[in-house]
């Protein structure tokens, strides 16, 4: 008899659990997750793959609500808008795909806009004259009530890496990516577009008592850090909080103070605020 067992106890193997679970054990999700603890406990998987396994299982519980770009945020083109107008957002922006409203219906979205797809109109003297509509790719939509793990499938049945999100009403809630998806399984993608070089970082200390901060950081993050009470009853980023306050869209530059902090706009554009400088006031 092994030292510290009892002559009652007879438990399984990890292998032997392992076997179970394809003869119909585990049970349930959360016998599942404790098997695969085990194992990674037992050495039997390092931690990468252990989270990789984990976060695969949670995906089919996510949503896309929860991780889309909401529509407030979305970079898009209007269908008559011509190419100096929005030349300069697509290179801005870095994006390689991009929404194409109607020009008479914002809600609307009438196609995708690949940047690639105008390369070819460099060395083209009719570039002014282009029509945009012979530039799109079809639409793809989803609910955003479409779990995760449907969301990938369908975008490898469809060959697509972006689908625009729609509420009940059929209106546009935002958009999602592969890569937003994927993310949730193997943590951050990276790449040389991201914000400078510590895409992870969304607070950053530069000076005495000065941060840069992403304005999509999240309220309970920004509190946590700066030991503040904004609410997120309503918003669920600073970007919402400073916008909210100003009722409209700032412009680079301008400074709003709020509870002890003072925020100057450091990046924003036509739609959005990007980055912020936080001071005490």
């Amino acid at each position: 008899m092994s030292e510290g067992r009892s002559s009652g106890e007879n438990p399984k193997s990890w292998l032997s659990r392992l076997t179970d679970a394809w003869s119909g054990e585990p049970s349930t999700p959360e016998e599942l997750l404790e098997m695969i603890r085990d194992a990674a406990g037992r050495g039997l998987m390092d931690v990468e793959a252990q989270r990789i396994i984990e976060s695969t299982l949670q995906v089919s519980e996510r949503q896309v609500r929860e991780i889309m770009i909401p529509r407030g945020q979305m970079i898009a083109i209007r269908a008559d808008d011509e190419l100096r107008e929005f030349l300069p957002t697509m290179i801005e922006s870095a994006h390689s795909r991009f929404p194409v409203l109607a020009a008479d219906n914002p809600d609307e979205v009438v196609g995708i806009l690949f940047a690639k797809d105008l390369l070819k109109l460099i060395l083209d003297v009719r570039a002014e004259r282009l029509v945009l509509k012979d530039f799109l790719r079809p639409v793809f939509f989803v609910p955003e009530s479409t779990h995760l793990d449907k969301l990938i499938r369908e975008f490898r049945s469809k060959k697509s890496h972006m689908a625009i999100v729609v509420n009940e009403y059929g209106g546009i809630a935002g958009l999602v990516t592969l890569e937003d998806a994927l993310e949730q399984i193997v943590g951050e993608i990276d790449d040389e577009h991201d914000y400078e070089d510590d895409a992870d970082i969304m607070i950053r200390e530069v000076g005495p008592r000065e941060w840069v901060v992403k304005a999509l950081t999240p309220i309970a993050d920004f509190n946590e850090h700066f030991g503040s009470r904004f609410s997120n009853d309503e918003f669920d980023t600073i970007a919402g909080i400073v916008l909210n306050a100003f009722e409209r869209l700032p412009e680079k530059d301008e400074q709003i103070e709020l509870e002890r902090w003072r925020f100057t706009i450091l990046a924003a554009d036509s739609r959005t605020i990007r980055m912020l400088k936080v001071e005490p006031k």
